[in-house]
This record gives C-alpha cells, structure tokens and sequence, in this order.
C-alpha cells in the first residue's frame, strides 16, 4: 500500500498544481445538470490524474466524477476512485474550500485516501491500518460527548434551502462548509465533531474521505446505520450521511432520526 499512497500523493500534488492556475483566472464554466458545474480546471485535473495512476497502476479500474463510466471497473478488486475537484461552486466562488479526491478501494472497501487543498496546501492522507495525517502529522476525530456541544459541517446547499433549520438549537454549532470531501478531512482532522448530510451523494465525494475517517479513529455511515461499500453500478449512495468519531456518530444520527419523524 505504502506505493499506492506515495503515488497517490503526488497524484494530488500535480493536479492541484494544475487546478491553481485557473483559481480566479480564465476557465470555461458548463453545467452538467442543474446546479452542477464543471470547470476547464476540473477536466484539465483528471486526465492528469488518470495519466499518472493509470500508468502507474493499469490493471486497477477507474472512476472519477469527470470520466465517461465503464462498467469494467465492476470486474476489478481495485478500484481508483477519484474526484478531481470536489467543491467546484466554491473554485467558481473564490472560495478555498475545494480538494483533490483521491481513494484506492480494494474489494469495495476503501484502503488509500488523499485529499488536497491547494490553495491552504492542506494534505490529508491514510492508509488501511496504517493511520491518518494532516501534512505528515496523525490526526484523530474529535471526542467531545455532547451533542449541544458538537460542531457539524454541512452543505452550504442545504443550509440556504433551510433542510437544517430544525437543528439550529439542538447542536453547538452548524458550520456551512461547501466541498463533501474537504469536510470529511476537518473532521478526521479533529476541526469539528462530525460531517453530515440529509441528502445522497456519489461514491467520488466521499470515498478518500472515507477511508481517512476510518484511520483517525472514526465511522462513516448512511442515514439508515448502515456502512457504505465502493465500486457499485449505481455511484448514488443514499438517503445522507454522518462522520465522525463512534460515539458522536451514533448520538447525531439518533437526533436526525428523532427529529425526522
């Protein structure tokens, strides 16, 4: 694994490089659907990124978020899966808050996950038993206990369409931050005390960040309890979801549930 991850780093290195010089420069901008841009910045990241793992790499399957599917991946044990900006609207925006993804799945099961911001030239990073880093540093997820303590990062979409509204008195604090996987980084990297989502998300946002919750002593999980597997046909991975440390994890989705009902 320790070849995978040194690759997979300086993967994320380059293609931030890239993504940098469109940061608040010239780029085209087209909508994929409605509300989901993509950028000259996001494709011009992922040929680079797919030259470089796939060269290093050719018999693991792809997928990332800007390649066409091919369903060969589904024969493969493992699996690169790859956002190449994840937190487009806030690259549009000017807003540092946008990563590189990069994670390795090995019998659906994430064991390599790296993210990086190349704007604050923050680098999160794990292997399968082998721990989770902040620029080098281990990291662990926050263990406070309480819940009206807790500090929850959360979609900025979701917040402005009110989906979190009925919480604002439950937790310490809803912190509105716009990239998926940059989000799951802080938290493993004990910034705040879990990630959270009320709405589905793609295999490539949260995959990298997966496995570094994992490694910083933590739990991901969909909003019905249930541990999230990788390189499935359908990317979609439904109905939200909840990081963060074990304990913290199990007492926010009690919440969400209660007040869903």
């Amino acid at each position: 694994m320790n070849n995978e991850l040194k690759i997979a780093i300086s993967a994320a290195q380059e293609a931030g490089a890239t993504v940098l010089k469109y940061y608040k420069a010239d780029y085209e901008i087209k909508e994929k659907g409605y509300h989901n841009p993509v950028t000259t910045a996001d494709h011009a990241a992922d040929a680079q990124l797919k030259k470089i793992l796939r060269d290093a790499f050719p018999d693991y399957g792809w997928l990332s978020e800007e390649t066409v599917d091919s369903k060969e991946r589904l024969a493969k044990e493992r699996v690169w899966v790859v956002d190449p900006l994840d937190g487009t609207k806030e690259f549009i925006e000017g807003v540092p808050h946008f990563v590189i993804s990069i994670a390795l799945v090995d019998k659906q099961q994430p064991v390599i996950g790296v993210l990086y911001n190349p704007v604050t030239k923050e680098l999160f990073s794990a292997a399968a038993g082998v721990g989770a880093a902040l620029n080098g540093e281990p990291i662990r997820c926050a263990t406070r206990t309480s819940v009206d303590q807790m500090v929850i990062l959360n979609s900025r979409s979701e917040t402005r369409r009110g989906l979190w509204a009925p919480f604002d008195d439950t937790f310490g604090e809803l912190r509105a931050i716009g990239s998926v996987a940059y989000k799951l980084g802080l938290t493993a990297a004990g910034q705040a005390d879990i990630f959270a989502s009320l709405r589905p998300k793609n295999e490539w946002d949260i995959c990298a960040g997966n496995c570094i919750i994992n490694e910083a002593g933590g739990k991901l999980i969909d909003l019905n309890g249930n541990q999230v597997n990788y390189n499935n046909a359908s990317t979609l991975i439904t109905p939200g979801l909840i990081a963060g440390e074990y304990d913290a994890v199990d007492k926010t989705l009690a919440v969400l549930n209660q007040k869903g009902e």
